[in-house]
C-alpha cells in the first residue's frame, strides 16, 4: 500500500523546484535551490522550498546527499549512483562508476529491511588541493 506522501500530487511549486533541481549537476544546497526557484517564482518562501525538497526526496523523485551533521545537498537524479565529496569545500560530483550499487546479502543485514545504498567517496577536490600548495 502506498503512503500518503507517495499519493500527493506534484503541485506547481513542487514541479518548479524539481525542474530547477534537475537543470543542474552541482548538487545544490536547499538555500541554492531557493535562489534558483525564486527566479521563476519570486514569492516562494525558503520554508516551502525546504519542505518540498524533503517531500520530493521521500517520494524518490530526488536525492538528499551528505553526512550526518553536515549541510545537505540535493540531486535531481533520483537513480541510485555514487558521489564524490570534497572534505574541504563540500563540493559533490557524480561518479559514473560502478554502474550498479552493491546489494547487501541477507545474512549480513542484521535483520534490517534494506531499501537502498548510498555510496559516497570522500577526498579533496582539485581546486582545494591546488589552494593548499
Amino acid at each position: 500500500m502506498e503512503t500518503h506522501e507517495r499519493k500527493q500530487r506534484l503541485s506547481r511549486q513542487r514541479k518548479v523546484i524539481l525542474q530547477e533541481l534537475c537543470k543542474v549537476t552541482s548538487h545544490p544546497t536547499a538555500d541554492e535551490v531557493y535562489d534558483m526557484v525564486r527566479r521563476v517564482m519570486p514569492r516562494i518562501s525558503l520554508g516551502t522550498v525546504y519542505r518540498n525538497l524533503e517531500l520530493l526526496c521521500s517520494q524518490g523523485l530526488a536525492q538528499k546527499i551528505g553526512p550526518a551533521g553536515a549541510q545537505k545537498r540535493f540531486d535531481g537524479n533520483a537513480m541510485p549512483h555514487p558521489h564524490l565529496r570534497c572534505v574541504v569545500c563540500s563540493r559533490v560530483v557524480d561518479v559514473d562508476y560502478p554502474p550498479d550499487l552493491p546489494e547487501l546479502p541477507e545474512e549480513h543485514s542484521h535483520g534490517f529491511e534494506v531499501s537502498g545504498c548510498c555510496l559516497e567517496f570522500v577526498g579533496v577536490c582539485p581546486d582545494c588541493r591546488a589552494a593548499r600548495q
